[in-house]
């Protein structure tokens, strides 16, 4: 398997889309600045809460749960210190200056993003070597990960690492694939499933799937 990056001009705009910083290091976040649900710079916490909120359909106290938990994560990915989580709560997070903050595990993880924004095909298919065929409820048979081949993902990707990983990676880790699995994931219960190829697309064309984009507020015009 080659292990060279999808070629792709750094902080440069897929064509119908909007320019994406480097030093913005979340796929969840880089699809929606791409695809003008967010701005690139500055977003008020509410604004990001209410766009997680919307993508992962939930409702009622659920929907709370989200809101209060993306506010807490946003509120420190900027810095730990009471004057970046002051600044965080009252204006907003940076998107364009995620790079090296409290939620970056500097090259720890997946490795399908790089510290330059560069996607690598290989690791991509890592992540499927993880996966199982699934039903896809709307019809097919597709590779994907339920909770279950997530959590033997995430614990490789530490074992990987090695010394280099931080003892706080498997609490960040908590954050990232078990939530695109609740917010992206296909089917119910023990069943649901994070599609591989939706990765793909989240990762290597910044866009996340139709049935998601239907729950968020209209976008910005695109370029």
């Amino acid at each position: 398997m080659s292990d060279h990056a999808i070629a792709t001009t750094l902080g440069a705009a897929l064509p119908g889309q909007f320019p994406v910083s480097t030093n913005n290091p979340c796929p969840f976040l880089r699809a929606l600045v791409a695809g003008g649900y967010v701005g690139g710079h500055v977003v008020p916490l509410s604004e990001l809460a209410e766009m997680v909120g919307c993508a992962s359909g939930e409702t009622g106290s659920a929907l709370t749960k989200v809101h209060i938990e993306t506010r807490m994560v946003a509120g420190i990915a900027n810095g730990l210190g009471p004057v970046s989580v002051f600044k965080s709560a009252t204006s907003g997070a940076v998107l364009d200056e995620l790079r090296n903050g409290p939620l970056d595990k500097h090259g720890g993880g997946s490795r399908i993003l790089d510290a330059e924004a560069q996607v690598h095909e290989d690791q991509i298919e890592r992540l499927a070597s993880f996966g199982k065929d699934c039903k896809d409820p709307a019809g097919g048979i597709e590779t994907g990960l339920t909770a279950k081949e997530i959590e033997a993902f995430m614990a490789a990707n530490i074992k990987r690492d090695g010394d280099a990983a931080r003892w706080y990676f498997p609490i960040l880790m908590k954050g990232e694939w078990p939530v695109l699995l609740k917010i992206l994931g296909k089917g119910e219960g023990e069943a649901r499933y994070l599609s591989v190829a939706e990765v793909r697309t989240l990762f290597v064309e910044r866009r996340l799937p139709e049935r998601i984009t239907a729950r968020l507020p209209k976008p910005a015009a695109k370029i």
